[in-house]
């Protein structure tokens, strides 16, 4: 947690340094930036991770149903949130159309599904759904961390005293996660207070005169049990804690998929898949999967060795049908490996030009070619070519990358404050935007910029301005 001075900006109106973003650079490190000190085992009875992955396909069951659905539907308005998409899904499915309006929300939140416009394309997680236990893991910390997009506020609340409350969360999720058990709602709702009250200090609000303190606070005060009720509720709607009657007052319990998750949060553990061996006989995406943790040079050792062993042109195709998939880290490193391919990539890389989610990279891979350095290439991208790119390598840091490289990612940012970023990227529409948002203020410390963020994330989710 980060405080200020009383004369400093909020952190959403900083300027954000203008550098050259070098996208696959970035995504690279997503994978490849390691911790020097041993990782450190999970708490003592924290379940395998194959039996996690269960209890978190379970609790998404009905999100892959309807996604799998949309899949199977795509086509010009498939979004089965309302009207008569929802009412076709809801038919085959046999759901509600309140299910299915709420496991759609959630399969977005989780990344099963991207929106393209009108029309819905199954993401990278679904494709992996069944055979990947660590993509089923990172969808649902998606959720996880989405977990105030998923159930709504109470609308008497101020929308303050909500953003404050979404800050205060962790600390009582730390609690519960400490307490390795059940803890009474009172007591959470004593730290949450005090855990607004610091919130407040440390962005100096306490106003310099007038009530005393206790009058001041008041109204925040009056709102809580509310706003806990909310947060409690929407934390287990995600599957991250229990709520219990119990005999005389409610209590909260983690699940061990809350437990786990606050304790990989505390730990800042990445969970990418692990590289296969034998990249040399691998598919194309198999093959760039196991060059992902490589640096650039013995990278492209193992491309030469890969195109080595096909026909130009089959490998060219195979590529590409990469880089058109869901894995944006992938996408670019599908582009590292047609930059050693050299001419005889041109004609098809050209050709993909007029694809929106290729369309950046294969200018820049273009404008290499012809000869522009790599630093300068990127001149070559509009703005809003730029910004998408910056969205897509975000989602790869996201997908495979620890919080701080994500954090990091920020200064790459074109736009000259933060405010404008978050414009920019509603603008562009790249289907992985909430995701990119809802994780990026997850990770920031600072609190100001985190609520802006949070605050874009719902506005694209629910379609506001």
């Amino acid at each position: 947690m980060t405080s200020r001075k009383p004369d400093e900006p909020l952190a959403r109106n900083s300027r954000l340094r203008l550098v050259r973003p070098r996208a696959l650079a970035t995504a690279r490190r997503a994978v490849t930036t390691r911790r020097t000190r041993p990782a450190p085992r999970p708490p003592e009875g924290t379940p395998p991770r194959a039996e996690l992955a269960r209890q978190a396909r379970h609790v998404l069951a009905d999100a892959v149903r309807i996604a799998r659905w949309a899949a199977v539907e795509r086509g010009a308005d498939t979004a089965p949130r309302t009207g008569p998409a929802q009412e076709r899904a809801a038919a085959a499915l046999d759901l509600t159309p309140g299910q299915i309006r709420a496991g759609w929300d959630r399969a977005r939140l989780a990344g099963l599904v991207e929106l393209h416009g009108d029309t819905a394309r199954p993401g990278w997680r679904l494709h992996a759904w069944d055979r990947d236990d660590s993509a089923v893991l990172r969808g649902w910390v998606a959720l996880f961390d989405a977990w105030s997009l998923v159930h709504p506020s109470p609308a008497a609340v101020a929308p303050s005293a909500v953003a404050e409350v979404v800050e205060a969360v962790p600390q009582v999720l730390s609690l519960l996660q400490l307490s390795q058990g059940p803890v009474l709602v009172p007591a959470l709702l004593d730290l949450l207070g005090q855990r607004v009250e610091e919130l407040r200090g440390e962005r100096c609000e306490v106003p310099a005169a007038g009530p005393a303190p206790e009058a001041a606070d008041a109204p925040a005060v009056d709102g809580l049990p509310t706003l806990l009720d909310w947060a409690l509720e929407g934390l287990a709607a995600v599957g991250a804690l229990t709520l219990d009657p119990g005999t005389d007052e409610r209590h909260a319990t983690l699940t061990p998929l809350g437990n786990w998750a606050v304790w990989v949060k505390l730990e800042q553990i990445c969970v990418a898949a692990q590289s296969p061996a034998g990249n040399i006989e691998q598919s194309a995406e198999d093959m760039l999967r196991g060059c992902a943790r490589l640096t650039p040079g013995p990278a492209r050792d193992e491309y030469r060795a890969w195109l080595a062993a096909r026909t130009l042109s089959s490998a060219v195709g195979e590529l590409l049908a990469v880089a058109r998939g869901e894995d944006a880290l992938l996408r670019g490193l599908a582009f590292e490996a047609l930059r050693v391919v050299g001419a005889p990539a041109e004609a098809e890389v050209r050709a993909t030009v007029a694809e929106p989610s290729l369309r950046p990279y294969a200018l820049l891979w273009i404008a290499e070619y012809e000869g522009a350095d790599p630093d300068d290439a990127q001149e070559v991208l509009t703005r809003e070519e730029s910004t998408w790119l910056w969205v897509d390598t975000a989602a790869a840091v996201a997908d495979h990358g620890e919080s701080e490289l994500l954090v990091r990612h920020l200064d790459s940012a074109v736009q000259g404050t933060v405010p404008a970023l978050l414009d920019e990227i509603r603008a562009v529409g790249h289907p992985r935007t909430v995701q990119v948002l809802v994780a990026l203020a997850a990770a920031h410390p600072d609190p100001a910029l985190a609520k802006a963020v949070r605050r874009a994330a719902f506005q694209v989710h629910t379609g506001g301005a």
